[in-house]
């Protein structure tokens, strides 16, 4: 079934501790796309400016990705994002970040996107996730993204956004933040209380974290030797999962917890290399052959 997510999409800027890339692609929609494009259709919305490179554009379009909903702003400037990352690679410092055309961005969504029954509403103003959840009355599946700028600056009209949601993901810090509690077990399930029927909270390097009414479960992450760059983990293990749960049409307890593991094995090749590099340079098959490992590793 074809997927919609709405997003941001960005340039990035990116320094580790031994490389260094330049505006590169990046933004929470274009992550979770890609790594939704190896189950389903994915029907993409976002803003940028005159300044987007238009082969980026057909790079996603190659994926089978559409992009009718992506507006051009002429003139305007793509968001922007600037960051180094610590030597354990887990944390960063953001040095710069421009919203530019993000900051106005409006969602008009075409027609077939408004019909689509699985929708994601990437990282972004819980006000602009209400507006664009407004113009898909029929999704039967609805997840959302957050983050702790939000959860600071807009509480009510998160609060209320997760009444409206089936699912919601969230890293651990963002739910120790949302909740006021440091323990994880109750932070997941006292958010999943707020309103979504399941929770899924990433926890990095040590995997996620499901929380739903009647099941409690934590998967590890893939075991990664070498890790290049993280940024859109987070999200390419969203897009991984959405889009499986899409591929499948159905979202029981089995698939949503087979969805939670291509997310992880996603994410596990993003991680691999810079922007989209990792992913341009695997297929379906990679991905579950890397299931198949991952299994072995769970089972005793």
């Amino acid at each position: 079934m074809p997927l919609c997510v709405v997003g941001s999409i960005a340039l990035d800027s990116v320094e580790t501790p031994t490389e260094r890339r330049d505006n590169v692609l990046g933004g929470s929609a274009v992550f979770f796309s890609y790594a939704a494009s190896f189950f389903t259709s994915v029907r993409l919305a976002g803003v940028v400016g005159d300044d987007w490179p238009a082969e980026n554009t057909a790079m996603l379009q190659a994926r089978g990705i559409d992009t009718a909903g992506l507006q051009i702003v002429p003139g305007g400037k793509t968001f922007r994002w600037r960051g180094k990352y610590q030597v354990n690679m887990n944390d960063r410092e953001t040095l710069d970040l421009q919203l530019n055309v993000l900051e106005h961005f409006d969602p008009v969504l075409p027609e077939t996107y408004r019909r689509c029954k699985f929708l994601f509403l990437a990282n972004g103003s819980p006000v602009l996730q209400a507006k664009t959840l407004d113009q898909c009355p029929g999704a039967s599946l609805v997840v959302a993204d957050t983050m702790d700028h939000y959860i600071r600056t807009e509480p009510d009209a998160l609060r209320n956004l997760l009444k409206r949601i089936d699912g919601l993901v969230l890293n651990d810090s963002e739910a120790r933040l949302l909740t006021g509690d440091d323990n994880l077990v109750r932070a997941g399930d006292a958010v999943r209380r707020m309103g979504p029927k399941f929770v899924v909270l990433k926890k990095g390097e040590h995997g996620a974290f499901f929380f739903s009414e009647h099941e409690l479960y934590v998967l590890p992450a893939y075991p990664t030797a070498r890790v290049v760059d993280p940024t859109g983990a987070g999200d390419s293990f969203a897009g991984g999962m959405m889009g499986y749960l899409a591929e499948q049409d159905r979202f029981d307890a089995k698939t949503l917890k087979e969805a939670m593991a291509y997310g992880t094995l996603t994410a596990s090749f993003t991680v691999e290399d810079f922007s989209l590099d990792r992913l341009r340079r695997i297929t379906r098959d990679d991905l579950d052959r890397r299931l198949e490992e991952y299994k072995k590793m769970l089972s005793f």
